[in-house]
């Protein structure tokens, strides 16, 4: 049940009702075009039926900030919205950058509701910008010339039209969205209380997707957390940053379908 002090979220819904659930999960700022534009190509075109659910986190896209204080109170929204459109039913989770943060929280609390786990630059063991171990800013590949200082000057590895053109449409339009107060009073209290893997490490198919060159949350404290995931691939993709999964496209897909590939092969072993 949803605490009645904090606000239900706005959500976009694909694939048959019938499917695999699959929910994904954004990062800070931005909406749930962040994940609709990485994930779809990928389950849209799977033989299995998925039904991929795309909520809007408290603050931003279109779900209301009101009463929202903290990153727990954004993970009760979460959870909420878990029961709401999923129950008891077991589902696959995707999480990128903050949003990788609260899937991680939410796979601790839900371990035998969760198929399997893709975590895309995620925070990783350093949830605070100034603890993490992140290499400085590079560009690698410059095919365009942009502004000076803008967000995809200061984040981007991979400068190309393409790569400013999926930015602009995946990421900018739902950083223009966000409520500015809210996100100001939920970055006051933004570590979790409870560490996600303080718990029993979590035995299902995972994935962890990082960029060698991710100036924000980088790859070496995303690397700590592999013990907690025994059946984690790890990898670091080079020319790639904080947006691995629009700089490396191709790649970013192969490694997701090989995680669903698994997350398969679990489920038909199991029902053998």
């Amino acid at each position: 049940m949803r605490p009645d002090d904090l606000p239900a979220l706005h959500h976009t819904e694909h694939g048959p009702a019938d499917g695999t659930p699959v929910l994904a999960i954004h990062g800070w700022t931005p909406d749930h075009r962040l994940m609709t534009g990485c994930c779809e190509p990928v389950f849209a075109a799977r033989p299995r039926p998925y039904r991929r659910l795309y909520p809007d986190l408290p603050g931003m896209g279109r779900s209301s900030g009101v009463g929202v204080a903290s990153s727990d109170d954004v993970l009760s929204c979460v959870e909420a919205y878990v029961d709401e459109q999923l129950g008891d039913s077991p589902f696959l989770l995707v999480g990128e950058s903050y949003g990788g943060y609260l899937a991680r929280a939410l796979t601790a609390r839900r371990a035998g509701q969760v198929r399997g786990l893709a975590l895309i630059c995620p925070v990783g063991r350093a949830v605070e910008q100034a603890d993490r171990t992140v290499p400085r800013h590079q560009v690698l590949v410059k095919e365009i010339e942009v502004e000076p200082g803008s967000e995809f000057a200061e984040i981007a590895v991979v400068q190309t039209a393409d790569t400013f053109e999926r930015t602009e449409r995946e990421v900018v339009v739902g950083v223009e969205l966000a409520d500015a107060e809210a996100l100001a009073r939920i970055r006051r209290r933004w570590v979790l209380n409870d560490e996600p893997e303080d718990g029993p490490a979590y035995g299902g198919p995972t994935l962890i997707v990082t960029g060698r060159q991710d100036s924000s949350t980088g790859y070496v404290d995303s690397w700590a957390l592999l013990e907690h995931y025994p059946r984690a691939t790890f990898a670091v993709l080079d020319t790639a940053g904080h947006n691995a999964q629009i700089e490396r496209p191709e790649l970013f897909g192969s490694l997701m379908n090989d995680w669903l590939d698994r997350v398969d092969h679990v489920g038909a072993s199991s029902s053998a």
